[in-house]
């Protein structure tokens, strides 16, 4: 079993033991990633540069989790693969972003 499957089964079992599967839905998902981002970024808020690079790691770790269990969970909804649709992504970020345009440049792609 890979790490990813375990981790997605973990959180299923976590789920499913507590009857929260009714309300689990796309919407409801996709909405408590947003919501968990926000918590996430809420950590680095009105810090400078020097500052951001040394929040609490713990409260990080935390954040990072709720955004990858909640991301995991609405992938499995769909039935997706996460391994393939993040090879699928930096597949084509790389049409998008080739090294001989894009780098050291943080441009979007369309600016090239």
């Amino acid at each position: 079993m890979s790490d990813i499957n375990e981790i997605t089964e973990a959180l299923i079992s976590f789920r499913n033991a507590r009857d929260w599967a009714q309300f689990h839905d796309s919407k409801n998902l996709a909405t408590a990633i947003s919501i968990e981002a926000a918590e996430l970024n809420e950590l680095f808020l009105w810090k400078t540069i020097k500052e951001s690079e040394e929040v609490n790691k713990d409260k990080l770790k935390e954040e990072l989790a709720d955004v990858l269990a909640y991301s995991f969970m609405l992938a499995h909804r769909h039935g997706f693969d996460i391994k393939q649709i993040m090879l699928d992504k930096i597949k084509k970020n790389a049409e998008k972003y080739p090294v001989e345009k894009a780098k050291g440049s943080a441009k979007k792609y369309n600016e090239l």
